[in-house]
């Protein structure tokens, strides 16, 4: 994230407005890219083609975008987080060569898994006309390859190509829906859905080819991480689970929408949480323009330092150095967090009037927004604790969030509606206390765990 930061930092330094927004869009997309553009598209989607096709088109439409964009974040991330750790260790090495081969492998491999279990989902269990089980398909293959190649992006310093690539893909998503929508109905939105992300994955991957001008090569040189990281790939799958193990709860929920097709889904609890996870958009871009860049920046020294025999005391100065970036880091990102989830809440019932929303989601989404909160309070905490590489703990932390989200939400569940958020929430903070308390002991001690613990000369 760090190398893209640094280049939109520069573009935010501009004497001007236009500057500072282009460098906040820009981290913007990058961070939360697929998961931004989906939501763009499912608002514009249903507010054009809603005036041509029958309400339950639309809502075919989107319980397969959301089937999509679940399990398909859930698969594939074992995949693209061993990867980010191969490319990461190349780009450190400074060898680059195998980019080209490792975004093929990764896609072939990611395919290759993810194809006969979406197949066995939409053609066997799911009742669907063979048209829309088949565009469901191509669909899902299409938001996973976009999740994989997101983390290539980062890499990039080109942030004008990213922004075009998703802006030409939505503008394509939009207009071809219309017609698409008229002719084959659910089927036809979903292709037209995969029309945008279609071009949006064509132009990304021509973009990383130029950026990499290698021949291909060796396209599964990095299958054995999975053995010697077998728990960051674990770490991604339980984290992604637990993101969204309370709406598959939910969709158990005697008000859950059980159609013909078999894809149970909860529409009330689902909107509202993700109109909800809108509200870390903003800082999520704040993350990669300023906390991460600058937390990078005294990361590096501190370990460059060193394997330069700094003395103790200099040693001492760049470790109060990370602990003064990640504070002042955390006071913006909480600041920036509590004011809009503040913001939010308090208007919530003039934005649910105003967007012609159910206002039986209304304690939902409000719930919604406070977890939202403390989980990107507890991601701020994932991000640093890996960079020390400290893993055990990353996963003990993500298992905390699986377990507490799913156990509330089963309690949630059976105290009835006026209790469906407190779940999630309660899950978030509790997550999030006990990740700030292992960060912070862990920076507290990070001479010691950089010297001992960490050190593989003494652990042997």
């Amino acid at each position: 994230m760090a190398g893209i930061g640094f280049v939109l930092r520069k573009l935010s330094r501009q004497d001007n407005l236009i500057g500072t927004v282009q460098a906040y869009v820009i981290s913007a997309l990058i961070s939360t890219g697929p998961w931004l553009f989906t939501i763009l598209a499912l608002g514009s989607i249903s507010a054009i083609s809603g005036k041509f096709v029958a309400p339950a088109v639309l809502v075919d439409f989107r319980t397969i975008i959301i089937y999509n964009f679940g399990f398909s974040l859930v698969l594939s991330a074992p995949i693209y987080m061993v990867v980010t750790r191969y490319l990461a260790d190349n780009i450190y090495q400074q060898d680059v060569s195998d980019t080209p081969g490792l975004l093929v492998g990764s896609l072939l491999l990611l395919f290759g898994i993810e194809l006969p279990l979406i197949c066995l989902f939409y053609l066997v269990y799911a009742v669907l006309p063979l048209s829309l089980a088949l565009a469901a398909i191509f669909n899902f293959l299409l938001i996973s390859g976009i999740w994989l190649i997101s983390i290539f992006l980062t890499a990039l310093k080109n942030y004008r190509s990213v922004t075009r690539a998703f802006g030409l893909g939505m503008l394509a998503t939009v207009f071809g829906s219309v017609p698409l929508s008229t002719l084959f109905g659910a089927a036809g939105i979903i292709n037209s859905f995969s029309l945008g992300l279609s071009l949006i994955l064509a132009l990304l991957f021509a973009r990383i080819l130029s950026e990499y001008p290698y021949p291909f090569k060796k396209p599964f040189a990095f299958l054995h991480y999975f053995i010697k990281y077998w728990d960051i790939g674990l770490s991604g799958f339980v984290y992604n689970v637990a993101i969204w193990v309370d709406k598959w709860i939910m969709w158990f929920a005697p008000e859950a929408d059980r159609p013909h097709s078999r894809l149970v889904t909860f529409s009330n609890y689902d909107s509202a949480m993700f109109l909800a996870y809108l509200t870390v958009v903003p800082s999520m871009a704040m993350f990669i323009l300023s906390v991460e860049t600058s937390f990078y920046e005294h990361y590096v020294k501190f370990y460059r330092d060193i394997q330069k025999m700094a003395t103790y005391r200099q040693i001492q100065e760049n470790w109060r150095q990370i602990l003064s970036s990640l504070m002042g880091s955390a006071r913006g990102f909480v600041v920036l967090q509590g004011s809009i989830c503040v913001i939010v809440i308090l208007s919530s019932a003039k934005i649910f009037d105003f967007l012609k929303i159910n206002f039986l989601q209304l304690g939902i989404f409000r719930f919604g927004v406070l977890g939202t909160m403390f989980q990107v309070f507890s991601l701020f905490t994932l991000i640093v604790l890996s960079y020390f590489d400290h893993r055990k703990a990353v996963l003990a932390i993500q298992t905390v969030f699986l377990v507490t989200n799913a156990g509330f939400t089963l309690i949630c569940l059976k105290l009835g509606f006026r209790f469906y958020g407190y779940g999630y929430f309660l899950a978030s903070l509790v997550t999030f206390v006990c990740a700030a308390f292992i960060t912070m002991r862990y920076i507290n001690e990070l001479v010691y765990h950089t010297f001992i613990t960490r050190n593989e000369s003494v652990v042997e």
